[in-house]
């Protein structure tokens, strides 16, 4: 497995947790686990990949820009996800903050997958490509079980 397919299985994972997330009851219990769980994914991706994918990446002049782009988008998404920590679940401004933050994920992950995966490719090496997959999974694994602790 290389990078992007390693990168693609949490991506995966994120579309089928927001989309959960919005086919759920307002104020549920089901809504409230979907979220945690939602939470914790974007957390352990975006730490993992910002660590083993788009450090690797800065070094480079063709991906720099891209790469900056991508971490102050995980940012963005962490403000929101903080954002509806504060907001009343059963408040009507929940589930537009959800929306927002769903769609925002959305973008991202296409944006990823359609412009910065192909530059990225360009830039990396096959070698690379490989250990940076070890290095993200390991990563990623490692956070996964530090939030179940």
């Amino acid at each position: 497995m290389n990078i992007f397919q390693a990168l693609l299985v949490s991506h995966r994972t994120q579309r089928e947790l927001y989309a959960r997330l919005l086919a759920s009851k307002p104020a549920t219990e089901e809504r409230q686990h979907v979220f945690e769980e939602l939470k914790r994914e974007l957390h352990a991706h975006e730490t993992a990949e910002e660590r083993c994918f788009y450090v690797p990446l800065i070094e480079h002049d063709r991906s720099v820009d891209l790469s900056r782009h991508a971490i102050a988008e995980h940012h963005e998404m962490d403000e929101m996800v903080e954002h509806l920590d504060q907001v009343d679940p059963h408040a009507a401004e929940w589930q537009a903050c959800c929306q927002k933050l769903c769609d925002k994920i959305e973008h991202h992950l296409d944006e990823e997958e359609q412009k910065f995966f192909p530059q990225a490719g360009k830039v990396l090496g096959e070698t690379q490509k490989l250990k940076l997959a070890k290095d993200y999974e390991a990563e990623f694994m490692t956070l996964r079980l530090k939030q179940e602790a």
